[in-house]
């Protein structure tokens, strides 16, 4: 699951070099160091500290437990797993790697029971937007000395607005392993029917209108464009239209709401105009994550804010073609929301472990062009190659990736260079995300299941619930 308004099942998947190492660097005294024993508990000497930034010694024996490994029924993903383990085994024969089966990897409920307990695992699997719980339940290292171009030879070449979302106050607790950035995603089949170029999708909300109403037109139950407003879900994309029109949820400081201007209402009055004097939107409203899923691989749907794994878990669940699909980005091309997955490690281990759990999620998630970015391994195992993201990556290893992406490609990536020929700024989620979306979401499905709707006072509604939550932070 993504780090939105739900939370969905796995899915496998701008500073210099030199600047962010040392940012990394200026933090390292403050590293979680304790002995280098195998298995034991340290001290957090500053010789151990210092010590941090060195790769793991092959020589170290540790055992590792690290949660979300591929449940049995995902049979290609788990062979993976194994494969990997025991490559990376080849150089650190003396780490073992107890992994956990969850699937899904992350339920809200179960995560934070297991943080007040402090039994997560010692590489333990959470959402972007989990950071500020974690750390609330003192449940992860600070692993900013550990992690350099020495243990992480990638890093310089990753994306510093998705590393940034793991850090709090300069120092870093966690290691991406999948990002996503929202965008609209089409029915390429519906946009021909309509008489629309499915490789020239819409980039304005005025464009959207137009095409949902072409599409609408096709009758038989079709509907041009669909939304969300239920489950935390209405909330959610809300956000990310508006990111998408460059604005903003909360301001600068995080401490009061800032989407009740002319932005939001234009947000919530484009709907509205839709849903009733266009008739574009359908009849169905109240809809959450999975709803739009379904309409749209039954043929039933244009248009919707999305990411591009949705496309993967329409075909592998819904019975869906990846030909039919394609991804613009975000109309208005502001900015646009992003999430993802990450790895934390649990705080008091041993540096030795630490170190291990460094060496693991580099090996796994962060080589290019092998573990999760062996691009011809996915595709020799019947696994889907050629969505857009996820991709950290920035400079060459971006545009190598990219390539190896394209040539075992299993679906016609052209599809989607809308969305990749124009990449749109990543914007985080808002503070207190979930309980905004929650607030918002009343305003989305008034305006989609009430035609007398006021914007403006569903606004001001708005707006005071959320700097009440806001102010108890």
């Amino acid at each position: 699951m993504r780090s939105s308004g739900i939370r969905r099942p796995r899915a496998r998947r701008r500073t210099t070099a030199a600047a962010l190492a040392s940012a990394l660097a200026l933090t390292a005294l403050a590293a979680c160091g304790t002995s280098s024993s195998a298995d034991g508990g340290g001290d957090g000497n500053a010789a151990d500290a210092a010590d941090a930034g060195s790769p793991l010694d092959p020589k170290a024996k540790v055992t590792l437990t690290i949660d979300c490994m591929p449940p049995a029924a995902e049979k290609a993903e788990l062979k993976q797993w194994k494969e990997d383990v025991a490559a990376f085994n080849e150089k650190y024969p003396n780490v073992t790697i107890k992994g956990k089966q969850t699937d899904p990897c992350l339920e809200p409920p179960r995560f934070t029971a297991m943080l007040k307990a402090k039994s997560q695992p010692e590489v333990f699997y959470t959402y972007f937007t989990d950071l500020q719980q974690v750390l609330d339940n003192d449940g992860a290292a600070d692993i900013s000395a550990y992690v350099n171009d020495r243990t992480v030879p990638a890093l310089g070449d990753m994306d510093p607005d998705v590393l940034d979302v793991m850090k709090k106050d300069g120092k870093l607790y966690g290691l991406p392993f999948s990002n996503y950035t929202m965008g609209l995603l089409i029915n390429r089949p519906l946009f021909e029917k309509a008489g629309l170029d499915p490789d020239k999708p819409p980039t304005t909300w005025a464009q959207v209108r137009a095409a949902a109403k072409k599409i609408s037109a096709l009758g038989d139950g079709v509907a041009g464009f669909g939304e969300y407003s239920a489950g935390n879900n209405g909330g959610w994309h809300f956000t990310a239209t508006t990111y998408g029109l460059g604005g903003s949820i909360v301001n600068e400081d995080g401490t009061k709401a800032d989407f009740n201007n002319a932005t939001g209402k234009r947000i919530l009055d484009n709907l509205k105009a839709m849903r009733w004097d266009d008739d574009s939107m359908g009849k169905t409203q109240l809809l959450k994550w999975g709803d739009l899923q379904k309409q749209m691989a039954s043929g039933k749907l244009g248009m919707f804010i999305a990411a591009p794994d949705d496309i993967t878990y329409m075909v592998q669940n819904l019975g869906a073609k990846y030909a039919d699909y394609g991804m613009a980005p975000i109309p208005g091309r502001k900015a646009t929301l992003f999430g993802g997955n990450d790895y934390m490690i649990k705080k008091g281990i041993s540096s030795d472990k630490v170190k291990a759990a460094v060496a693991w999620i580099n090996f796994k998630f962060l080589t290019p062009g092998k573990g999760q970015f062996d691009w011809a391994r996915t595709k020799a195992d019947g696994l889907p190659v050629g969505l857009p993201q996820p991709n950290f990556w920035t400079g060459a290893t971006k545009t190598a990736d990219d390539k190896a992406r394209a040539a075992s490609s299993t679906m016609p990536v052209a599809n989607f260079r809308a969305f990749t020929d124009h990449p749109v700024q990543g914007r985080p989620e808002p503070p207190k995300a979930q309980e905004i979306y929650k607030v918002l979401d009343t305003a989305m499905s008034a305006v989609l299941t009430n035609e007398d709707a006021d914007t403006g006072k569903l606004l001001d509604t708005a707006e005071r619930q959320v700097d009440q939550i806001l102010a108890n932070q």
